[in-house]
Order: structure tokens, then C-alpha cells, then sequence
């Protein structure tokens, strides 16, 4: 009886990892690897390529999210690799741009600021899961993905845009200095809710 009740349990969850969902989750981190492959090519098409792959993979971001809600296909799976999908994609975007030296000089500060918020505060998350302690995702937190992405956008197409409108990387430079400011704001907010779970752990 107890094998059957295990087996029971397990095949919901078993039966959504192919589901819509979690095939977008696997798709968006697919597309590092390719819009990073795109990015050093060194080509403006190359670059324009890049910037396609990474709106479609920002666009599964909102849709994977989304449709598990509404078709009630949410998963450990996918709540697993939804937040790990968005961090690769964005600390791979931003390695590559500043390889390619669209990001530098000061602005390097800005990527360095983003990218080791990123993995503090993925850090800070495995420590409390360990505690069964879960921090919801902030309004701000969310705001701040989206102003990354854009940032993101607008330096991948870098030169290439520019050759267009003079001013498309600089855009891209400002964009990512504001989403380095709210990412130090929101991860000192996870830091301070986390840190008080912490002390309470605390003998």
C-alpha cells in the first residue's frame, strides 16, 4: 500500500515535466548557449540574431509563469529551473557583452553589481530552503528582471543598433545602471528578511 500511495504521489509530477510549461522553461535555457554563441560572432547580424533569441527567450519567461497558473500545471520542476532559466540567461548575456566590450570601463561595475546579487541571493534561497523557509519574490524584484532584460536588449544589439540610432548602447549603459540599482536595493531586501530567519536559527 505504501509503494502505491509513493507512486500516486510522484506521477503528477511526472506527467508535467513535458508539459508546455516546463518545455518553455528547457527552451529558454537552450538559448543561452546560442544567443552568447551569436553575441561573439562579431557580425551585426549576429548581433540582431542575438537579440531575437533573447526576446523570445524573455517572452517565456512571462509565458511558462503564466500558463502553469491558468492550466494549474505548476511544478517543483518548474519552480526549480524557472528562477535558475532567468539568472543564466542573464549572467550569460552580460559575461558575453562585456568578452565583446559593450560593457566597460565603469559600466563593468553595473555587471559586476547584477551578477553577484544574482548568486548571493541564490545562495541565500538553498540556505533557507534548507530551513523550509521560503522568500516570495518581490513586486520590485520583478520590475527589476524586466528593466535587466531591456538593458540587455538594448546592449545586444550595440553597434549594430547604432549604426541605426547613435545612441542605442548608450541607452543600454543607463538601463543597466538603474537595474544595478535596484538589484542592490531588493537584494539588501532579501538579505534582511533572510538574515532574520537566520538569527531566529540562531541557539
Amino acid at each position: 500500500m505504501s509503494e502505491l500511495r509513493t507512486f500516486d504521489v510522484r506521477r503528477p509530477q511526472r506527467a508535467l515535466l513535458l508539459s508546455l510549461p516546463n518545455i518553455l522553461t528547457y527552451g529558454r535555457i537552450l538559448a543561452v548557449p546560442l544567443v552568447v554563441f551569436c553575441v561573439v560572432g562579431g557580425k551585426d547580424t549576429w548581433r540582431w540574431t542575438a537579440l531575437a533569441l533573447f526576446i523570445i527567450a524573455s517572452i517565456t519567461d512571462y509565458l511558462d509563469g503564466y500558463l502553469a497558473r491558468i492550466w494549474k500545471q505548476q511544478s517543483s520542476l518548474g519552480r526549480m529551473l524557472d528562477p535558475i532559466a532567468d539568472k543564466l540567461l542573464v549572467s550569460a548575456c552580460l559575461l558575453a557583452l562585456v568578452f565583446e566590450r559593450t560593457i566597460d570601463g565603469l559600466s563593468l561595475w553595473a555587471a559586476l553589481i547584477i551578477l553577484s546579487r544574482e548568486i548571493l541571493v541564490s545562495g541565500l534561497r538553498e540556505y533557507l530552503a534548507e530551513l523550509r523557509v521560503s522568500v516570495p519574490v518581490s513586486r520590485l524584484a520583478k520590475w527589476k528582471t524586466a528593466l535587466q532584460m531591456v538593458a540587455i536588449s538594448f546592449l545586444l544589439a550595440g553597434p549594430a543598433g547604432d549604426a541605426y540610432f547613435a545612441y542605442t548602447t548608450l541607452i543600454g549603459l543607463v538601463l543597466l545602471w538603474a537595474s544595478a540599482i535596484v538589484t542592490l536595493y531588493t537584494g539588501y531586501d532579501y538579505f534582511r528578511a533572510g538574515l532574520g530567519h537566520i538569527l531566529e536559527e540562531e541557539p
